[in-house]
């Protein structure tokens, strides 16, 4: 059985003889010609495949346009370490700064300098509702200071 495989295999693989490609330093032909004749053979045979394949005009171009476009975000927009948004400051309005005014520190809500906002506190605030409730409710509703909490 192993030497039908074995005929089938010779038969259905032609033998393939490999073709001698010259090296650089072994070409008898000597000085700048060499390279013009490889450079236009080079150019021949890109040629012939693109005739063989003309599909690979669309592939170019796709491939093209998406390294273009990657190009053009990442010059515009690169990559950064956070995700913080860059927020304009109003004029003045660091009153830890000499001259810097009085008062919170200021902001300009979504860039328009026409208007000003304080900024949020730092400092984490709480506010605690004016809600009493029976003894019961507080324990089973309130998980604060409770484990998993």
């Amino acid at each position: 059985m192993s030497s039908l495989f074995g005929r089938t295999a010779q038969r259905a693989a032609p033998r393939l003889r490999a073709t001698h490609v010259p090296r650089r330093w072994n070409t008898s032909t000597g000085g700048a010609s060499a390279g013009v004749e490889e450079r236009q053979a080079g150019k021949e045979a890109l040629k012939a495949g693109a005739k063989r394949d003309p599909e690979l005009y669309v592939l170019l171009a796709i491939m093209s346009g998406i390294f273009g476009v990657a190009g053009w975000h990442f010059s515009r927009s690169p990559t950064s370490a956070s995700s913080e948004r860059s927020v304009s400051q109003a004029a003045n309005s660091k009153p830890w700064e000499e001259g810097g005014g009085e008062g919170k520190y200021q902001y300009h809500p979504g860039g328009d300098t026409s208007t000003k906002k304080d900024a949020p506190s730092a400092l984490n605030v709480v506010i605690i509702p004016n809600v009493t409730l029976p003894k019961e409710l507080h324990d089973a509703y309130n998980k604060w200071g409770k484990d998993g909490y």
